[in-house]
Formats: structure tokens, sequence, C-alpha cells
């Protein structure tokens, strides 16, 4: 539930709205079933109110490589100018009003998905902004009743992945999240050595939408003698529901998806049916927190469990980092373990893995004041 924080809240208006958008460059690229990642871009927004209280988000810019400084343009020409000057309660009333006020723009251009992307990031600066007017810690404001999360090591890629694997255990993960979906030999070789690294901590495999089904009814079975801690994205997406219901039926490891669900009826469906055991929203990428801390409320009273899926810089990370403590569960945060700046500059706490476990502080909003100025060399627009 809602701090009653928000329920007394007073109006405030938005007197800026500003995107800016980085790259750092990759001298090891991040390897999916779909593509490689030769950089990693970040989209930070700057929300101020006319009583000078700032804050922070983030935007999910990963796909296509080049669509980074398009989002922060949607940012800067499109939402900025349909939010500055007005005054609002809370930041749901944000949020539903751009997401209102760009839908036919949204259908007109095409991009119903960068729009929900752009609006996701100014809605994280927006709950930001909220907390600080407030003097209370993000997660507190969210129903929080306790500070430390669980995290695990994520973007572990086919090559190297042991070498990866073993930093970041040095680095105080417990848990670590290979992408597999390529040479299925190779990946079972991967998983052998990660288990065997990892001991009797947690292990997951990401295939990132790489399989059909008949492939996943292949291989997914024989994949539990790696005692996963689930299998993410076997399948598309967009594949047919009745594909995601005869792969549960043949496997006994616990299936994970989310990210590419953007609409309150994809959730619904899955929360609603036992395909799914972890369910994964990401909070940059559709929804922010004004639609997802819902969500996130609804996987937990259903069941399953919340794992915030995360894959950019810091704010939009240590924003996934306060839902999850704010909601509660025994989800895990994903941490990528793949070098980038971008990230570790800004994710505060983050940074402090210790015992596969972080500790949010008790700052008012996200915690942290960005230094953009020492990422300067990055930025291109």
């Amino acid at each position: 539930m809602l701090s009653d924080e928000i329920m007394t809240s007073q109006p405030f208006t938005i007197s800026s709205v500003e995107a800016f958008c980085y790259r750092y460059p990759l001298s090891t690229p991040v390897v999916t079933s779909f593509g490689r990642m030769l950089n990693r871009p970040a989209v930070f927004v700057r929300v101020e109110d006319e009583d000078g209280h700032v804050g922070w988000g983030e935007v999910w810019a990963n796909f296509p490589s080049t669509g980074a400084e398009h989002r922060a343009r949607l940012v800067n020409e499109v939402l900025a100018p349909a939010i500055c000057g007005r005054a609002f309660n809370a930041p749901a009333e944000i949020f539903d009003a751009v997401t209102q006020g760009t839908s036919v723009i949204a259908l007109q251009s095409g991009e119903p998905g960068p729009f929900a992307q752009t609006i996701a990031g100014v809605d994280l600066a927006v709950w930001d902004l909220y907390a600080r007017r407030r003097g209370t810690a993000l997660w507190k404001l969210l129903g929080g009743n306790g500070n430390r999360i669980k995290v695990y090591a994520s973007g572990i890629n086919p090559t190297d992945s042991g070498q990866m694997a073993e930093a970041a255990l040095s680095r105080g993960h417990r848990g670590l999240k290979l992408k597999i979906g390529f040479d299925p030999a190779a990946d079972r070789a991967n998983l052998a050595s990660l288990r065997a690294l990892v001991g009797g901590g947690m292990l997951a495999a990401d295939v990132n939408q790489g399989w059909s089904i008949e492939h996943a009814l292949e291989l997914a079975p024989a994949l539990s003698e790696f005692n996963l801690s689930w299998l993410e994205e076997p399948l598309r997406a967009d594949r047919p529901w009745q594909e995601w219901q005869a792969l549960r039926q043949r496997v006994d490891v616990p299936l994970a998806a989310g990210e590419n669900i953007a609409s309150h009826a994809g959730f619904a469906q899955v929360l609603g049916d036992d395909v799914l055991s972890v369910v994964q929203p990401d909070i940059a990428k559709w929804g922010g927190l004004t639609a997802c801390a819902a969500i996130a409320r609804d996987i937990l009273t259903s069941g399953k469990t919340f794992c915030p899926h995360y894959l950019g810089g810091g704010i939009g990370l240590l924003a996934s980092a306060h839902l999850l403590a704010g909601v509660g569960g025994n989800g895990l945060l994903e941490v990528d373990a793949n070098d980038n700046p971008l990230r570790d500059r800004f994710c505060g706490p983050i940074a402090n893995i210790s015992d596969g476990a972080v500790t949010l502080n008790d700052d008012p909003g996200l915690g942290i004041e960005p230094d953009l100025a020492s990422i300067q060399q990055y930025r291109t627009a």
C-alpha cells in the first residue's frame, strides 16, 4: 500500500523537463540471441518544479542502437512542452495526462514503444521529485518496510562466461543469469560451468526470445539438471499464449517474462494463469512507477515472484531497487555484470553489493544527486 503521504499531497507545478543522452563504448560487446550491443546508451531525465525540487528518471533506450537520441528528442520536444507550467497533485496525473495527450501522435507515427518509454522515464523523475518534496525515501513512499534487497548478476555473455561470473561473485553477487539461445551444446557447457561456480546459489538463463516453440519444447526440458531459478523469455513475447501454456506443461524449469509486456491487459493475462512463475516488468520501458507499482503488488498477490527487469544506466536501476524494496516480496534486482560507468556512477548504494544484497539509504527520493559533468565526454544529445 502506498504511504499516506501521497493522499495528503499539495499541488506542484512543473517548471522544466530535460533529457540528456549518453553512450559508453564497450570494449566487449554484449551478445544476445537477436543481436550485439556495441555501446551502452543512457537517456537521463531531469524534472524540476517551481519550488526548486528536482527529480531524476531514465528512459529505456537499448534498441535499436540508434534510438537513444530519438527518445531524448521526444522528451525535450514533445513531452516537456505538454508538462511544463501545469500544476499537478500527484505523479499519476502527469502520467495520465501525457499518455492520453500523446496517444494520437504515437499512433500516427507508429511509435507506441518510444512514447511509452519516454513517458516512463519522465514518470520516474516525477516520482523522485515527489518523494523529495516530502522529505522521504522513495522506497518508503511506495510502502516499504525494509531497505535491504537481494540482487543477481545479469548480462553474462556466452563467451568468457566463466570469467564474467567469477568477477561478479568477487563483487559480492551470489546469483547469476546467463544468456543462452546460441549453440545448444555451448549453452549447456556454460550452464554447467556457472552452476559449478555458484554452487547452490541462484542460477537463471535468458533466451531473449530466441526459440521457436519447436526448439523450446526440444531444448528446455533438458535444462532441469541445472536447477535453474527460471528460464527467461524462451519464446517471443508476442507468440500465442497457447504456445507458452504448451511449454509450461512440458518443462519443470520455472518460466519468466515481462520486460516486453506493455499493457495492463498483458499483465492481467499472465497473472491469471500459472504459466509464468517470475514476472519482470521494466519500469523504464513501460508504465514507470505509476503503472508498475500496482502491477508489482498484483504479481505478489497472485503468488508469483516480482523481479524487476533492468538493463541500462544507474538512475533507472536505482528506481527499480526502490520499487522492489517498496513492494517487498522475495524477488531479486537485476544488475548488469558488464562494464558501464553510466550505471556505476549513478546507482548509489547498488554499487555496494554484499552477500548478494544491497541496502538502500533513507535520503529523500532516490537518494542521489547525479553529477552529469562527470560523464560529459559520453554525451551525444
